[in-house]
């Protein structure tokens, strides 16, 4: 789909402050991977301000992105050593010891947008038209592999083909118990969290936070997540999904429906819990790459959130708990439900014409439009988009997106994103307006995870900010109690 050049964006995965040169593999010069603070650089010009050992006091500051002030307290605090300039007034710092501190505790971008926060991360670099996954172009990848392939492309940076993730019997029993007991009002993500804390509950080893522990811990969680999902046909018509349902024996015994063993793919597991009616092979293509489109977008306001949580060392079921927490905001992944409404509003009337315009009128932002990191079409939506076409029953839907796309390019020019292609497969599928939402769900659990995997490796409890107090002006008398309720 093309469209006219993006002016505003949309809120379905806004960024906190995501990387965009891509700091992996790149070191000082001199340093590796592993230094540590109090590492030695060496070489004949290791005395020498602004050569390749040495660093002034500003040089040090503009790698850290703070200002010169705060490398004296770090110097203070015995986390930089600095040395005095032979003959001169100055003090130089080892640049190793530098560059050690801004790996551990996260530094701003000289490039980085004034309060954007910015941490180095080896996992997806974006660029205006499109990101990578460990330096892979993502929807390559998508084309080509599996949403278990990416999975394990992202924890591991190994590709294994064919490999499928199987929940352990005892996880998955106890999130579908606890997901079953939820009130039948009950949404998607409500059910996920429930079945996130059964599973952490029934995993004794959940405080093992070795990347191997915790790469298990992720083959086991993300199928748990899928089978502790009520089916949909068991639930009844999809616009009108009541609460929980059993989940048929035959299907615990025989890998379909509910089951959450390795009799198939996530995205064949997943589809019966979405959609009532039987998937064909290309409807389960799209539903396949768009989980593995998903699966990380840098820092998301779910993935700081994830990473906050890992900065204490907390668990992975509590990382992802953090993740879904925020989620579940309008502006985040439940994005993707006001675009299904609207899309399946323009599918009816047939024209997007109408619905464009009652969204303007009332002030309220047309779903499914505009990326604030993507100067043209979101790549997701780009590459479902051609997907779906090979979808006979999502023409219509399809052809009320590019409607929707150019009646509002008339008044304010915007491209589509990946609630807008996510609304074409969950409307022509006849799933419900969450089922965005849960694709977004289950698939971002793999980036929540592989986020904190790197952040274990940092210094504990490096976010943490100080509040700026703005209230009133201490010291105070005490307050004055309210009189009782029916007091004289």
């Amino acid at each position: 789909m093309t469209h006219e050049p993006v002016q505003s964006a949309a809120p379905d995965d806004q960024e906190v402050g995501g990387n965009r040169e891509a700091d992996e593999g790149r070191e000082a010069p001199g340093t590796t991977d592993g230094q540590e603070a109090g590492g030695t650089a060496g070489g004949p010009d290791a005395g020498t301000p602004g050569r390749s050992g040495r660093l002034t006091t500003r040089e040090a500051a503009d790698l850290l992105g703070v200002k010169p002030e705060t490398v004296y307290a770090y110097v203070s605090r015995g986390q930089l050593t600095s040395r005095r300039t032979p003959g001169g007034r100055g003090s130089t710092l080892d640049a190793a010891q530098v560059e050690a501190l801004a790996r551990r505790t996260g530094r701003r971008d000289p490039g980085a947008a004034a309060g954007d926060l910015v941490f180095r991360t080896g996992l997806t670099l974006i660029e205006p038209d499109r990101y990578f996954f460990r330096g892979v172009d993502a929807t390559e990848l998508a084309r080509r592999y599996g949403f278990e392939e990416v999975a394990e492309w992202i924890w591991t940076g190994e590709l294994r083909p064919g490999i499928r993730f199987a929940a352990a019997p005892d996880s998955l029993a106890a999130a579908r118990r606890t997901a079953a007991a939820l009130p039948r009002h009950s949404s998607s993500t409500d059910r996920l969290r429930a079945a996130v804390a059964a599973a952490a509950a029934a995993d004794p080893l959940r405080f093992d936070l070795s990347a191997q522990g915790v790469i298990d811990c992720a083959r086991n969680l993300v199928p748990t997540l899928v089978g502790a999902l009520p089916d949909a046909a068991a639930a009844g018509p999809a616009a009108v999904r009541p609460g929980p349902v059993a989940h048929p024996p035959e299907a615990e015994e025989s890998g379909a429906g509910g089951d959450g063993g390795a009799g198939g793919s996530l995205a064949r597991r997943l589809w019966p819990k979405l959609s009532a009616r039987p998937v064909d092979a290309a409807s389960l293509n799209v539903l396949d790459t768009a989980l593995a489109l998903l699966a990380d977008h840098d820092l998301a306001a779910s993935t700081l959130a994830a990473r906050v949580a890992a900065s204490t060392h907390a668990h992975p079921y509590a990382v992802v708990s953090a993740g879904l927490g925020v989620l579940e905001g309008p502006l985040h992944g439940a994005a993707s439900g006001p675009a299904h409404r609207m899309l399946a509003e323009v599918v009816d009337r047939g024209s997007a014409a109408p619905v464009v315009a009652e969204h303007l009128r009332a002030g309220r932002p047309i779903p499914g439009l505009g990326h604030r990191l993507y100067t043209g079409e979101d790549p997701r939506a780009r590459l479902l988009f051609a997907l779906l076409e090979a979808v006979p029953q999502a023409e219509p839907a399809l052809a009320a997106a590019r409607d929707v796309v150019t009646t509002t390019a008339r008044h304010t020019p915007l491209h589509a994103n990946i609630d807008l292609a996510l609304a074409v497969l969950s409307v022509s599928s006849g799933m419900a307006g969450e089922a965005g939402e849960t694709v977004f769900a289950v698939s971002r659990t793999v980036g929540w995870i592989a986020h904190a995997m790197e952040e274990y490796g940092e210094r504990p409890l490096r976010m943490r900010p100080s509040g700026q107090y703005c209230g009133p002006r201490p010291p105070r008398p005490l307050p004055t109690p309210l009189p009782a309720p029916g007091a004289e």
